[in-house]
């Protein structure tokens, strides 16, 4: 073959390659629009009230935020709530064991959205209903379409991702009515920060200040307990949230 017919060769196939290519990213395109379609149909009036619990993985019994995770999965179920998690070890089984032992009447449920990840996350024990996602990003999506309400304690990159697209959605609206809860000292400083460069530092505001209080930054469960407790409330009286109200607190 001269090497004038291996480069035509070459570049049919290329241009093959690039065709095919193409097909499969529309058709990926496509997907999504369709998925996203499908997630805007809800039920008027959802039959339950489950609460996203986002916490580290590598906290463990015995560590004094541990005992307060599934103190606050308990009270929640003992209300009614379903809980949600990650489904992984740590905080994340503090919440699900929590909810278990609140359940005493058998009318919650236990979820966990788990991830394929290289270093194999197992399903914690606790866990009723699990899930497996291959991305984090349907993954992501999954809870904000489970959960009637969030709160992020201690955590780390992971957790703090969660967070922050919780609290976009929030932000542009593409989500309302949900408590946005941040519980521990570490969440005050990052929406201090917040405060600090977004509003603050520099000659153009990165953000309005509405949206630095969407955060409801609380230091005890009992403080998340009663936030809830009010909108698991307003949500079985039918009421809307109070005028001005975007995270629903």
């Amino acid at each position: 073959m001269s090497d004038t017919e291996q480069r035509i060769r070459t570049e049919a196939v290329s241009t093959s390659d690039e065709e095919i290519f193409d097909v499969v990213e529309d058709t990926l395109l496509d997907l999504w629009k369709a998925v996203d379609d499908l997630a805007r149909i809800h039920a008027p009036r959802l039959p339950y009230y489950r609460v996203t619990i986002f916490g580290s993985s590598r906290m463990q019994e015995g560590d004094p935020i541990y005992g307060k995770v599934r103190d606050l999965a308990r009270e929640l179920s003992s209300m009614g709530c379903d809980i949600v998690t990650g489904g992984g070890p740590g905080l994340m089984e503090a919440a699900n064991q929590g909810s278990e032992e609140g359940d005493v009447d058998g009318k919650t449920r236990s979820f966990g959205l788990n991830i394929e990840v290289p270093h194999e996350q197992q399903v914690n024990p606790y866990v009723e209903k699990a899930y497996t996602h291959r991305t984090f990003f349907t993954r992501l999506h999954h809870f904000v379409r489970l959960s009637s309400a969030f709160v992020v304690v201690p955590g780390g990159i992971g957790t703090t991702l969660e967070a922050l697209m919780v609290w976009q959605l929030l932000q542009v609206r593409h989500i309302t009515d949900r408590p946005f809860i941040m519980l521990g000292p570490m969440w005050q400083e990052l929406v201090d920060w917040g405060r600090r460069f977004m509003l603050d530092g520099g000659p153009r505001r990165l953000a309005d200040p509405g949206d630095l209080d969407l955060p409801h930054c609380v230091d005890e469960v009992e403080e998340a307990v009663a936030i809830l407790r009010e909108d698991l409330e307003r949500v079985r009286d039918g009421r809307k949230p109070a005028d001005g109200d975007r995270a629903g607190g």
